[in-house]
């Protein structure tokens, strides 16, 4: 609950490096954060962590040994400045699209999170060019992307945080509320809570709806407990009450016609 005090920078900030810390485990949550903030919220977090910590996360990022084979796109990730307009070049969407589909037939002969080509297009065009050339993919060859990427998860969470992350994030609630979640995936669900209740946790209670068959208030009613249980209900009940309340409009003009 600490989170839900912090200022929004120094919360990804501080989650940045606690995923760094722990090591390739939880690497993902960095691509989270790359891919789900927008342009000034990522940067917000980019100069509060060299603030906290007396280096820039970039430079940490780059010295990951561990891991040498998903340094480029976590480094350009972590440093990317998107374009957030709504411009989108329809030529350059299905050009990449093509591109995309030749790097996953021939990912045998080189990773596709090393391809120079995939990863410039993942960290520099916008999520709406992204979800254009996604839009493409499926035209031009029928298939699903996540499908194709199901051998490639830090490349498949990418697109979908990139693109798609209420659905990304609905997975990483449902895998923090099984039985056998272990205590980084439980932790999960305080962050998505917290980070995403005045962004889009609206969309992601009804996808989670959707995805599950079950309201994840109720979810989370059947297996937390105590003030932990009632912080993390009240927030989505406040998220669940804006979700039916219902405008009233044009009542002026009514009054007006009846008069």
């Amino acid at each position: 609950m600490v989170q839900w005090t912090m200022h929004p920078w120094e919360r990804d900030a501080r989650l940045a490096h606690k995923a760094i810390t722990k090591g390739p485990e939880a690497y993902g949550l960095l691509i989270e954060i790359a891919c789900t903030r927008s342009s000034e919220e990522l940067l917000g977090a980019r100069k509060a962590y060299q603030s906290l910590f007396n280096q820039s996360i970039e430079d940490v990022v780059s010295r990951i040994q561990c891991i040498e084979r998903k340094v480029p796109l976590l480094v350009a990730l972590v440093s990317s400045y998107r374009y957030e307009g709504a411009l989108v070049n329809d030529s350059t969407a299905r050009s990449e699209a093509r591109t995309l589909r030749t790097a996953i037939r021939t990912s045998n002969k080189k990773n596709l999170i090393e391809d120079d080509k995939i990863v410039r297009m993942l960290t520099i065009r916008s999520k709406l060019h992204l979800k254009a050339v996604i839009k493409f993919y499926k035209e031009l060859y029928g298939r699903d992307i996540y499908k194709d990427l199901e051998s490639e998860m830090s490349l498949k969470e990418t697109i979908q945080c990139l693109c798609n992350p209420q659905t990304y994030f609905s997975k990483v609630l449902i895998d923090a509320l099984k039985d056998d979640a272990d205590d980084d995936k439980k932790e999960a669900l305080t962050r998505v809570i917290v980070t995403r209740n005045n962004v889009d946790m609206k969309e992601i209670v009804e996808e989670f709806k959707k995805q599950y068959g079950v309201p994840l208030s109720r979810k989370i009613e059947e297996l937390a407990l105590g003030n932990y249980k009632d912080f993390l209900v009240s927030l989505i009940d406040r998220i669940n009450e804006k979700m039916t309340e219902i405008p009233i409009t044009g009542s002026s003009t009514e009054e007006g016609a009846s008069g």
